[in-house]
């Protein structure tokens, strides 16, 4: 039950990222508020107010009529302005950055906003527009309702200048790296306090029990707390095979246990991995970097020509390894200081090799770029963690991959001392 209750939650949390979600919501608000309005009309409110404060009262049937419906028109026309003006944003950053980005920017809380309140505000005042008597006089008209239109009105036009704002400003390609870097930063932050110290190693499990996918999907979530009261009450130890991020194909193997467990356990732990079409950087900092590199290689194709935007990226991500030095390759769930769930990882290696065999790929004949790269390994090789003997062979490597790549694509005599100078100032 514990665990159906959190995957209902997670369900509805993804919720979130979808561009209808605020929206819909809001329109319901709207549609509810009309409802309370006609449920106050019918109490008096309007004819109440013409005689105490006749200025909050639309007193004239006519001009409520082609208030309202102005408004319902404008309001459509400008949604389905707004609307178009998204898909324009999502068309250019998928064409000029990378389609992974896109539910990024689709999760833009403030775009759904801002068409929850075209949306409720259009709903308000189709049925206040309706219950606009035919034959209204000053009792029938529901002019404190139509007052209550004008503003929202307002409030819509200014929603939408805050709307042509904001998505000028998410589009820039600045705006765009600053958020996957920072929404990536929370996460390992997050990781990295989590972590706790044991110099108890978890035991080799090739012989343990194992327990096949029984569909296909990205593998973007887990019940953790699940696994660790499935562990404790069995007093036995869990490790999750695939990382999160990964597609797993049905019939995979996903985790395994080190004693025999009952059926139902096994479902519960079967039930405790959430699965999806799509990825997000609040459940997987790993696609940060993936996004990062592939804005970086999109910057550097030949149709966009922009090093300038490749530097960026760069300097983004020397900041997320910088980050990611101070975090184990090794992530455990503890019980008494004791691991009991180990959870499968991205190592530092095959990080920063993924990174470095795109960016050596596709930036090797930009000297500026390959200039930054060996800035990026030196960052690195002088960052001081507890973990910073354990990642200065792949460091290492990845200096000397990148050497021997850009050797064999420079020929200028002059960008070859410099290569080698960077070079043997970092091995």
């Amino acid at each position: 039950m514990k665990n159906y209750l959190y995957n209902v939650i997670n369900y509805l949390v993804k919720l979130e990222s979808k561009i209808a979600f605020y929206p819909t919501l809001m329109s319901l608000g709207g549609l509810f508020f009309a409802f309370i309005m006609y449920y106050l009309e019918s109490l008096g409110i309007s004819s109440y107010l013409i005689e105490h404060a006749p200025l909050l009262v639309v007193n004239d049937t006519e001009t409520a009529r082609s208030l309202l419906t102005t408004f319902v028109a404008g309001l459509i026309s400008i949604m389905v302005f707004s609307f178009s003006l998204v898909m324009i944003l999502l068309n250019q950053a998928s064409s000029n950055f990378s389609p992974r980005v896109l539910p990024g920017l689709i999760s833009n809380r403030r775009h759904q906003v801002i068409l929850g309140i075209y949306i409720s505000s259009i709903l308000y005042s189709i049925f206040t527009l309706v219950a606009i008597e035919p034959n209204g006089n000053e009792y029938q008209l529901p002019g404190f309702s139509v007052l209550l239109a004008i503003v929202f009105m307002t409030v819509c036009l200014g929603a939408f200048i805050y709307f042509i704002h904001s998505i000028s400003q998410a589009i820039q390609v600045n705006n765009i790296l600053d958020k996957i870097f920072s929404t990536a930063i929370t996460r390992l932050e997050t990781l990295i306090d989590a972590e706790k110290e044991s110099k108890t190693d978890f035991p080799d499990t090739s012989n343990w029990q194992v327990l096949k996918s029984h569909k296909s999907g990205y593998f973007q979530d887990l019940s953790s707390n699940n696994l660790i009261n499935i562990a404790k009450e069995n007093q036995c130890k869990i490790e999750v095979i695939p990382v999160k991020g990964t597609y797993v194909l049905k019939g995979a193997p996903i985790v395994k246990y080190s004693i025999d467990l009952d059926e139902d356990f096994v479902k519960q732990i079967a039930a405790s991995f959430l699965y999806s079409k799509s990825e997000l950087i609040e459940d997987n900092y790993v696609l940060a970097f993936k996004q990062i590199t592939e804005i970086a290689l999109k910057a550097m194709s030949p149709g966009i020509n922009d090093p300038g935007t490749a530097i960026n990226a760069i300097d983004y991500l020397t900041d997320l390894f910088l980050l990611r030095m101070h975090k184990n390759d090794r992530s455990c769930y503890f019980y008494e200081n004791m691991p009991i769930v180990k959870i499968g990882t991205v190592t530092f290696s095959e990080l920063l090799y993924s990174v470095m065999a795109a960016l050596r790929t596709y930036c090797k004949h930009d000297f500026v770029i390959v200039t930054k790269l060996f800035g990026m390994l030196k960052h690195l090789l002088e960052n001081q963690t507890k973990y910073s003997e354990q990642y200065k062979k792949p460091i290492l490597q990845e200096v000397e991959n990148l050497y021997q790549d850009t050797i064999k694509t420079h020929s200028n005599s002059t960008d070859l001392k410099r290569i080698e100078f960077l070079y043997n100032e970092l091995i």
